[in-house]
């Protein structure tokens, strides 16, 4: 199943559960967006962007809620991670982009007052970092290896980066974890809201973890 299916059925499942509200309480629905803030090691090579998140799950009580969740953040490649690659290929003009995708199940334990509320979530999940340069890069001989190399997904031998590799995109999954706290404020009697959320995701994606916090606003039901 490609990444753009699983974001379609994301958005599909939360349209449906949104429908479904006013008939069954027990269904939990989320759609937020905001800015991710790299962590080290991952902040020595991306900076912030944007993300997103869908999530449907279900209220086991007023308290207890079990979601799955899909979120994109951005991860745009600084200049650290493009110096090295630059100086050997001898032109400036490479670059590209990376991304984080993740499918997600998680718990979140929720106090609701009429107005306010907040709550705590974690849990696990599938991580996968996207990373694609501009053009080719072929790697000649005794080029000493570091993270700027293995962010792009080349490999490593007694510390050079190893010969023969021409690379130009890379994909590295890895099951990780998050952790997290949010606030809400009630919006309808119902129970629409708006929420507010900071999360700490980790995943030991290949040569370089992956490690990150969300900062997320949306609409929760």
């Amino acid at each position: 199943m490609s990444l753009r299916t699983v974001f379609a059925v994301s958005l599909i499942a939360v349209a449906w559960a949104a429908l479904s509200r006013a008939q069954d309480s027990k269904i939990t629905t989320n759609l937020g967006a905001g800015v991710s803030v790299p962590l080290n090691p991952t902040a020595s090579l991306a900076g912030v962007n944007a993300n997103a998140v869908v999530g449907v799950g279900y209220n086991i009580d007023r308290h207890n809620s079990i979601i799955g969740q899909f979120m994109w953040a951005g991860l745009p490649p600084n200049h650290d991670a493009f110096g090295p690659i630059q100086a050997v290929a001898g032109r400036r003009d490479i670059n590209g982009h990376a991304n984080l995708f993740t499918l997600t199940g998680n718990y979140r334990y929720r106090i609701q007052g009429k107005v306010w509320g907040a709550y705590l979530i974690g849990g696990g999940g599938w991580y996968y970092r996207y990373a694609k340069l501009s053009r080719e890069v072929d790697v000649g001989q005794g080029i000493v290896c570091g993270p700027s190399w293995e962010f792009w997904g080349y490999g490593c031998v007694s510390g050079t980066v190893s010969q023969d590799q021409t690379l130009i995109s890379t994909g590295s999954s890895a099951f990780g974890g998050n952790v997290g706290a949010g606030f809400t404020i009630r919006i309808t009697d119902d129970g629409y809201k708006f929420y507010v959320e900071a999360r700490y995701h980790y995943a030991p994606t290949r040569n370089i973890a992956t490690t990150l916090i969300p900062i997320t606003l949306g609409f929760a039901w």
